[in-house]
């Protein structure tokens, strides 16, 4: 049997456990009573009921009924983030300007466990059936912001991703096997970029480019996303490809005047 890690002192489990709970409300549920919490969490009942409990007295958590529901106090941890990172002058510039060449909705995103974090988001009036905000995340091997970070990652943290597989399948488009995974990914770090078509929903094209810091560390990645109806892939390629790339210096340069977000944006 192999050795337990030794429990780190400085480590509150506690405090895992409030954030988890925060963590388990979503789009898909809004609002649970205290079995579906502790089921989400995996947590015990009788801690869960704790936890709710004590986030409901510091106002991060609302029960009505036998059911619970986040309140807006929760936005604080988000709005602290944005605006002690610098983002809306750092990052939003080159994302509007994106936006306004090309009419695409356009973000920035950073790699968040098996998922990509959209960290900066500027949109259209175009309706797409899968929005995106600020905080949405979506599944890592389904979208050109996540393979594009993926693909400069090092050997060991990219073969870590691909033991995972086999991945979700959304549409009949998407990557699923590692061995297919692992070819798009050195395709990608030959050409600097990846694009994606109806990968993660069907009637989405979209392409993406990583974001390097001082020590060509891939840290995150930006993109241009639109309706399959507007363009087609190639075109999106040849026309945002540049546009991207030339966002992507700015930002890039922007980082180096702003380190503590470069800082902020490193998984490690």
């Amino acid at each position: 049997m192999a050795a337990k890690e030794p429990k780190d002192p400085e480590y509150l489990s506690t405090l895992e456990r409030g954030l988890s709970v925060l963590r388990a409300f979503d789009h898909d549920h809004p609002e649970m009573p205290l079995s579906e919490v502790a089921v989400a969490t995996g947590l015990s009942p009788a801690v869960a009921r704790r936890c709710l409990n004590t986030l409901v007295k510091l106002g991060y958590v609302a029960q009505h009924g036998r059911r619970f529901l986040l309140r807006p106090e929760v936005l604080v941890f988000g709005s602290a983030y944005l605006s002690s990172m610098n983002i809306e002058q750092v990052a939003l510039p080159q994302l509007q300007i994106l936006r306004d060449q090309t009419g695409d909705s356009s973000s920035l995103a950073v790699r968040s466990d098996r998922h990509i974090l959209y960290v900066a988001h500027v949109s259209t009036n175009r309706h797409i059936r899968l929005g995106a905000n600020v905080g949405t995340r979506f599944p890592l091997h389904a979208t050109s912001l996540g393979k594009v970070m993926l693909a400069f990652e090092s050997e060991a943290e990219i073969e870590a991703t691909l033991a995972q597989a086999p991945f979700d399948r959304f549409t009949e488009r998407t990557v699923t096997s590692a061995e297919a995974m692992r070819e798009r990914l050195a395709a990608i770090r030959e050409r600097g970029y990846d694009s994606a078509l109806d990968e993660l929903d069907y009637g989405i094209v979209s392409i993406a480019v990583p974001l390097f810091d001082q020590d060509r560390t891939a840290i995150a990645a930006i993109n241009c996303s639109t309706s399959t109806t507007r363009i087609s892939q190639d075109e999106l390629v040849r026309t945002r490809l540049p546009l991207l790339r030339d966002a992507a210096r700015e930002i890039e340069a922007a980082l180096r005047r702003w380190p503590v977000l470069a800082h902020s944006l490193r998984r490690t």
